[in-house]
């Protein structure tokens, strides 16, 4: 008598297929790119608010930016290092995490 042949049975032809391996984030890549944007968009947001003070913005740099008043070399320079440390914590904190779950939920 013949056996039926079973999915679990059949052989398998052709090619196998990998596995892509799950997405990661550089996170020193990520860190310099997320700081240096954050950084920039600092100055550019200062250099709008000179350019059209009546649209200013300031104010949320004070909230936002501990020690930054408006506007002297010190705080600008206070604030552009602020920025760019911010970018930093977002990509030391998301990066790791992304990394960890997307290897995790891709098995």
């Amino acid at each position: 008598m013949v056996e039926p042949v079973t999915p679990a049975k059949q052989r398998r032809s052709g090619t196998p297929l990998t596995a892509a391996p799950a997405p990661r984030i550089p996170v020193l890549a990520f860190g310099m790119s997320l700081g240096l944007f954050l950084a920039l968009t600092f100055v550019l947001c200062v250099g709008f608010d000179l350019l059209f003070p009546g649209q200013a913005m300031y104010r949320s740099w004070l909230r936002l930016l501990p020690g930054f008043t408006w506007l002297t070399w010190r705080s600008f320079l206070l604030g552009l290092v602020e920025s760019f440390a911010y970018g930093w914590y977002v990509a030391l904190v998301f990066g790791p995490l992304f990394n960890f779950f997307s290897r995790r939920w891709t098995r």
